[in-house]
């Protein structure tokens, strides 16, 4: 009995640990986006006056931020990550990566570690004010800009850039099946890239669309990452009686198959 009792209270401590190291590790980001927003970019706009070259050192001075923020996270206890295949993406040009959304640090997690990765993100993410700065000065893509998101989009895979998307478009209901809304696949289908599919799986509930951050699950979260298969443009290309509509269907039925945890 007393043996149950002792490891309950330590059970208890890192429980309580776990959720003040939360709260440290997610104020230290909050600021340091504030900080990248208001000083560092900033520095940029004056000492870079190449767009690409600026944007490119924002992009990496990003991934590196959140490469520290997931560092602190490990060390202190609050999750653990592992990657699985990541080297095949850093190979893949051109290509767009599309990836399940099961909590909230998945984009924070895939560009830590690709920093030259474009982005197709929320319009409502440019009223956040510790992100806003980011979005801009990493120069992604706003999924609202529906007339120029495609060719912006073809531009930029043409010249070897890879994209990052979330076809759910925001994070999965936790106990409901995925549902996909059909801009990755009509990206796909209508600039004939390929497909980068990418399993992200978080081992306890936390950061999903139903949690708070300080809702803090029982035991420490890992997260799993892998790269899956890469589908070639010619395995969906656009039957001449079908048209592209059509093709957009179907290959959003196989993502949806493909980005299904359970078929995975």
């Amino acid at each position: 009995m007393e043996q149950k009792t002792a490891i309950s209270m330590i059970e208890r401590i890192n429980w309580v640990w776990r959720l003040t190291m939360t709260g440290v590790c997610f104020a230290l980001f909050g600021i340091g986006g504030l900080l990248l927003s208001l000083i560092w970019f900033n520095l940029l706009l004056v000492f870079q006056r190449n767009a690409d070259k600026r944007c490119r050192l924002a992009r990496h001075s990003i991934s590196a931020c959140f490469r520290l923020f997931f560092f602190l996270t490990r060390k202190v206890g609050v999750l653990d990550y592992h990657f699985d295949g990541i080297e095949k993406i850093r190979m893949d040009k051109g290509c767009l990566i599309v990836a399940n959304h099961p909590t909230l640090l998945d984009y924070v997690l895939l560009a830590s570690t690709l920093p030259d990765v474009d982005c197709i993100v929320k319009s409502a993410l440019l009223r956040n004010p510790f992100v806003s700065g980011v979005i801009r000065s990493a120069n992604y893509l706003i999924n609202s800009e529906a007339e120029s998101l495609l060719p912006i989009c073809r531009e930029r895979l043409t010249a070897g850039h890879n994209i990052l998307i979330f076809p759910e478009g925001t994070r999965t209901i936790p106990d409901h099946p995925i549902t996909l809304q059909r801009g990755a696949a009509n990206i796909a289908v209508r600039c004939g890239c390929n497909l980068r599919v990418v399993h992200i799986i978080c081992s306890q509930k936390m950061l999903d669309k139903k949690s708070k951050w300080y809702h803090i699950p029982p035991k420490k979260p890992i997260y799993t990452i892998t790269v899956g298969e890469q589908l070639t443009h010619e395995s969906f290309a656009v039957d001449a009686e079908s048209g592209q509509a059509v093709a957009a269907r179907q290959l959003n039925r196989q993502l949806t198959h493909l980005l299904t945890p359970s078929n995975h």
